[in-house]
């Protein structure tokens, strides 16, 4: 099987990049695996800060829809591995960096809503189109991005926002130029690697500690209706319009 993304570390910095064509969607074995990845970046002595980006046409457009077409009872083992890529990067101790182009969509939005912190480029897209694939989830990730009525109003229309909107409503730290977003966050990602480990460290586990609210608890709490969403003829039928490209019949 091909692998759906690569590391590098140097100079205390790892880089995790997606590289999954032709969309960066990831399967039940890439969420998975991505995953076990983070974990181990974050249990290695020689990682004190982990940036992820992504290579190609957008960050990350989520789950492999066809995959799940073709065998949904993996919903489980999507579910799961979800649930573990972005509890790896909310909980564990190293400062996660995001620098995400293009569309961020679905399990894209679950990543980016776990880090730590986000720099995007001027063509990015944030957006949630579970309810027209016939499934939900990362409302809970959105919601640690945006005011809750901005969240609604995403979720239930699906419309994406831009990276301008992004920004303005607090959840980018900065929009940059898509030929230097690399560079920006590891020079980021450089100055906090420089600090005293120990004190970043402590510095996450306390700003965890005092959010609002348990970020794994509500996804698990979301997970359960993706679930049920998948055990409907709504569901089938809007994952069938999606695979086919056509409009969804729901009458």
């Amino acid at each position: 099987m091909t692998e759906q993304f690569w590391t590098k570390t140097q100079d205390g910095v790892a880089e995790l990049v997606i590289e999954s064509p032709p969309v960066n969607a990831l399967d039940s074995i890439g969420w998975r695996k991505l995953s076990q990845t983070i974990d181990a970046l974050n249990a290695d002595q020689a990682v004190r800060v982990i940036v992820m980006r992504a290579e190609g046409r957008g960050f990350c457009a989520g789950v492999d829809i066809k995959e799940l077409q073709r065998h949904p009872d993996r919903i489980v083992e999507v579910n799961a591995g979800n649930w573990e890529t972005f509890r790896a990067i909310h909980r564990g101790l190293k400062p996660v960096i995001v620098a995400a182009h293009g569309y961020i969509l679905g399990g894209g939005i679950g990543i980016c809503g776990s880090a730590d912190i986000i720099l995007c480029s001027p063509d990015a897209t944030f957006g949630v189109p579970e309810v027209d694939r016939g499934a939900l989830g990362a409302g809970a990730h959105l919601q640690r991005l945006f005011p809750v009525q901005k969240v609604r109003q995403m979720y239930f229309s699906g419309e994406p926002i831009d990276a301008q909107e992004a920004y303005r409503l607090g959840a980018v730290e900065r929009v940059v130029p898509r030929a230097e977003l690399r560079e920006a966050a590891m020079t980021l990602a450089a100055k906090i690697a420089a600090k005293s480990g120990l004190m970043i460290r402590l510095a996450k586990e306390a700003l965890n500690g005092i959010e609002d609210g348990d970020l794994e608890h509500k996804y698990r709490w979301e997970q359960g209706f993706t679930a049920q969403a998948y055990m409907s003829q709504e569901s089938q039928e809007a994952r069938d319009a999606f695979v086919d490209k056509r409009d969804a019949n729901f009458g």
